[in-house]
Parts: structure tokens; sequence; C-alpha cells
């Protein structure tokens, strides 16, 4: 089985940002057309290129799997069987990068180790150190100890995980996270509309009643920063007005149903909120 990391030149735990330029680096070196111009006219130059192309294949195909995400964790795997399949044929012990992180208490490690384990199928320790974390640490950031690209990558499949798990809050500040990362400098393109669907499953759908009051409106209030749309303003200000009214503040209901209603006319109200506030917004 080919070792894609080390035709790349990486270690196993290679951002992706180092996996990009590893294979740019190389890539310029074996390149068919550059071995033809160099070796042009010596003997065996025509088994030297055909070798040079053989290499460039491999290392194209290793960039393309390791630059994947879904498709490095299953490499990941795969590979990670081979060689323990190898050496207990060898009867040798081989480091275990995860004991290893797992064994140390500094927050990069302790950061690192949600990532691994999120890839390497341990979703749910993955989650329950980075609730742990969030717990422990004030003002704690798991993107500080990665390339945007990678938290961005990794910090949604996170998210994925926490929702699945009903840990709505969480995901949403994650995601909150990506949101504002991709505004500043685009990154998922094409990918970006399934981001913003999650968001709005999780606001509209999952998080109210799912996570005390005080959680919901403050993670819908972060939402109204986000410009998603003036429709999804409007019904971020709807579940707003629906908390407040049930805390009894009807002053601040009334300014959220306003505000709803100033941004889409058409937004629409339980009968509850319809019927105490309906005369005097609509």
């Amino acid at each position: 089985m080919q070792d894609y990391y080390k035709i790349l030149g990486v270690s196993q735990t290679a951002t992706a940002a180092e996996i990009k330029r590893a294979y740019r680096a190389k890539a310029k070196l074996l390149h068919p057309d550059t071995i033809q111009s160099a070796v042009k006219g010596t003997a065996g130059s025509e088994e030297a290129i055909a070798q040079a192309a053989e290499d460039f294949r491999l290392l194209t195909q290793a960039y393309e799997i390791l630059s994947n995400i879904h498709q490095r964790s299953l490499f990941d795997e795969q590979f990670s069987h081979h060689m323990r399949y190898q050496q207990s044929r060898r009867g040798e012990n081989s480091f275990d990068y995860r004991r290893w992180l797992a064994a140390r208490t500094d927050e990069e490690s302790r950061c690192k180790l949600i990532f691994f384990d999120l890839m390497h199928h341990r979703e749910d320790d993955a989650v329950a150190l980075f609730k742990q974390l969030n717990t422990e640490i004030p003002s704690f950031s798991l993107s500080h100890w990665f390339t945007r690209e990678d938290f961005m990558d990794y910090g949604f499949i996170l998210s994925e995980e926490l929702i699945l798990r009903g840990e709505y809050y969480d995901a949403v500040v994650l995601l909150e996270q990506i949101i504002k990362m991709e505004y500043s400098y685009e990154y998922f393109r094409h990918f970006f509309p399934e981001v913003l669907l999650l968001m709005r499953q999780v606001l509209f759908r999952q998080l109210g009643g799912s996570v005390p009051d005080e959680l919901a409106l403050d993670a819908w209030e972060r939402a109204l920063e986000l410009r998603l749309s003036k429709k999804d303003d409007a019904l971020l200000f709807v579940k707003m007005a629906e908390v407040y009214d049930r805390m009894g503040d009807s002053n601040t209901t009334r300014i959220c149903l306003e505000e709803a209603f100033r941004l889409d006319p058409s937004v629409q109200m339980g009968s509850q909120l319809r019927r105490k506030f309906g005369g005097t917004v609509l």
C-alpha cells in the first residue's frame, strides 16, 4: 500500500495548508515537462521521463486523497490497519500518536486531539473533549491552533457531530465562526450554501425549547450579525419575541415584533403572539 504522506514528504499530522505547499513544491520538480527539459538528449532520457511521469501521477494521486477530508479519513484508517498488520508481522510496536496527545495537558495538544478523534471514528470523544475545554478554559478558541482552512473544514464536521448529539448552542457558536471566516475570505465557495443551510436548520428548527431561553436568545442575537437575509432576520426576531413574551417582558416582545414586520411584512407569528400583539404591530 502506498504511503501518500511519504510521497508528499509530510507527516501524518500535516495540516491542509502544509499538504498543499508540499504538493506545489514537489509538482514543480517532478512535472514531466521539467524533467524532459532537464534530460533531453542524455542517455536514458526516455526511462527518466517515464519514471517522472509515474512519480508525478503518484504525487497528484496522493494530493487528491489527502486534500479531501473524507478521503483522507478513509486512507488514514486503511493505512493504519495496514501498518498494524505489518508491525504485527515484525513483532514491533508503533508510535501511538493519539496516546501521546492524550497524555499531554497543554491546550494545543488537547485541541489537536479533538480533530484527531473526529477523523478517526471517535466522534463521541471529540465532542466530549470540546465541551470540556469550553467549560474549563476561559475564552477557549479552537480556531487559534489551526490554519483557517483546517479549522473551517474540521469545525464544520464537528458542528455536525454536535448537532447529532443535541448540543445546539455550541454548534451555533462554531458555525458562526466559520461563516464569519468565509465572509472575510472565500474558502468553501460552492459548498458554503450547505453551511448556511445547516445554520438555519439549527436556528429555526432545533434551538428553541432545546436549550435555556438565555442561550437561545444569545444564539439568535449572534445570528442577526451574520447577514443571512431579511426574511431570516425577521424570523429570528419572532423567535426572540416568543421568548420575551414567555418571560413576561411585553415591551421587548413588541419591539422584536415591530422589527420583524419592518424587515418582512409577510412574516408569520404564533397564535398567542398574534392574539396579544397583532393589533399593535400589524
